[in-house]
């Protein structure tokens, strides 16, 4: 049974009014179509708005998450008893007649639409974004990559919001980048990504549609459809998550509606109606299993969000 919440419900609908929600399915925000209630959800339509949100939420003291894309999350079926913001800050502006063109956007703007609007402007830089489903927050937060690109080689700045009001541009060094990682996400720091620029090179429209159409291409030959979380584990020093649990043979095991991929080992795919602790349980046994086979413990890319408790037994 979900508890009941204890947050102030008056108090924050007396701020926040008609952008505050109450036991709303999480599902429908994330990418795994997997998730239970959350006892609040705040949207927020700019950064303006995401800024306010985390002031009124530190100075009350009541956590909170913040949900994008949903990409890369995995909420649990018990919910989230903490505020779920979500992001759709998405104004995204280009400075494409410089000598060195960028574009800025919030940190709710979907990194993939981002990277396919510089192709049509026939500006270069992150043509290995374009299958992306996540937002600009989340791929900064996690220096998100593909195709031999990510954040850390094209960011120019991060707009931070630290917990005491503060707000700052970091740079590609401050973020302390290494493989999907942060310094944000390493740390496990409280400060909010309230929007990001990237640089960019001018070229050809047709040029980089043509090299985004060929990084399409291979996606689509080797990921699978249907609805994931992309990558599930990080690629461990010198090899990859998915040869791993390929080569476990475990590839095609289900738990309820939820699969370890055969086309691909290093997703999970929910097959219609899995739960996340469906998900959760293969998880666990493609972890134990590759480490058991090949003494080699992987760490997971996604994030785990709500109460996981009943899940892991605790």
């Amino acid at each position: 049974m979900i508890p009941v919440t204890t947050l102030p419900l008056d108090s924050l609908r007396s701020i926040f009014g008609d952008n505050m929600q109450t036991d709303v399915p999480l599902a429908r925000y994330t990418a795994a179509r997997v998730g239970g209630l959350a006892d609040v959800l705040i949207t927020v339509n700019s950064a303006k708005e995401l800024e306010m949100t985390a002031k009124e939420l530190w100075a009350k003291v009541i956590p909170y998450l913040i949900l994008g894309g949903g990409s890369n999350v995995l909420v649990s079926d018990e919910g989230v008893r903490d505020v779920v913001i979500f992001n759709r800050a998405r104004e995204i502006r280009f400075d494409e007649d410089a000598s060195h063109p960028a574009v800025w956007a919030e940190s709710g703007a979907n990194f993939g639409s981002l990277a396919r609007r510089a192709a049509n402007k026939g500006l270069s830089g992150l043509e290995w974004a374009a299958g992306i489903p996540g937002t600009v927050g989340g791929a900064v937060f996690g220096n998100a990559g593909a195709h031999g690109g990510d954040v850390a080689g094209c960011l120019e700045m991060a707009e931070i919001l630290h917990q005491d009001g503060r707000k700052e541009n970091w740079t590609t060094e401050e973020m302390d980048y290494s493989y999907r990682t942060s310094r944000l996400k390493r740390e496990n720091l409280p400060d909010v990504i309230l929007a990001a620029s990237f640089s960019l090179e001018h070229s050809f429209a047709e040029e980089v549609q043509r090299q985004m159409d060929e990084f399409s291409a291979f996606r689509h030959q080797t990921q699978p459809p249907g609805a994931s979380m992309g990558s599930m584990f990080k690629n461990p020093p010198g090899d990859y998550a998915g040869r791993l649990i390929d080569e476990s043979g475990i590839k095609g095991t289900r738990v309820g509606q939820a699969e370890i991929s055969p086309l691909h080992a290093n997703f999970f795919i929910n097959h219609g109606d899995a739960s996340a602790t469906d998900i959760y349980k293969l998880i666990v046994f493609a972890r134990d299993t590759v480490s058991k086979k090949f003494d080699v413990n992987l760490e997971l890319e996604i994030e785990l969000a709500g109460d996981w408790n009943l899940a892991i037994g605790k």
